[in-house]
């Protein structure tokens, strides 16, 4: 059965939380496991609304934290899929810190995240394909099979002379 292709935009989730003095290390701003724990949240509501099934987290790529976010600000981490493989699909999160008294918004961090489909059996299933509709989705998508292939080198999963995206980086001419 072909499964009809879905865009990033009907995975797009918003999600959004106050930086309460529980999640706050001792400088007040927000620890970063805290923040990683809401962003797999958000991952995961949008790669299941994608698949209509339940997803379990398979990788997460480097989170480099540009700026904190401090006690009493705003966090809003948006999660939108950018490209469906077989069973399994990623998801781009960008996060970022408001600031209500200063009345700013800023950018705090983000990443990719992988999730795989599973079926009741919890085994992996077939998810819809993705189709990209603007310039930014079209770039994040065709990026994402060089990313995945990277993943499943450092992971083992995969030789390097065996990834047709990245053979340049890996072999010599």
């Amino acid at each position: 059965m072909q499964l009809k292709a879905k865009t990033a935009h009907e995975s797009l989730i918003v999600m959004t939380e106050l930086v309460l003095p529980n999640d706050t290390n001792v400088y007040g701003n927000l620890m970063g496991g805290r923040l990683m724990y809401w962003m797999d949240i958000a991952a995961a509501l949008s790669a299941g609304k994608h698949c209509n099934a339940p997803v379990v987290t398979a990788s997460v790529d480097n989170i480099s934290f540009e700026n904190p976010i401090k006690l009493g600000n705003v966090v809003h981490i948006e999660a939108k899929v950018t490209r469906a493989f077989t069973s399994s699909m990623e998801v781009y999160l960008k996060v970022w810190g408001e600031d209500h008294l200063q009345q700013y918004k800023y950018k705090s961090n983000e990443a990719y995240y992988t999730f795989v489909a599973l079926d009741p059996n919890r085994r992996p299933r077939p998810v819809p394909q993705l189709t990209a509709e603007t310039e930014e989705e079209t770039r994040l998508f065709e990026g994402a099979l060089r990313r995945r292939q990277l993943r499943l080198i450092l992971g083992g999963k995969l030789k390097p002379e065996d990834a047709g995206e990245l053979k340049a980086f890996f072999m010599k001419s």
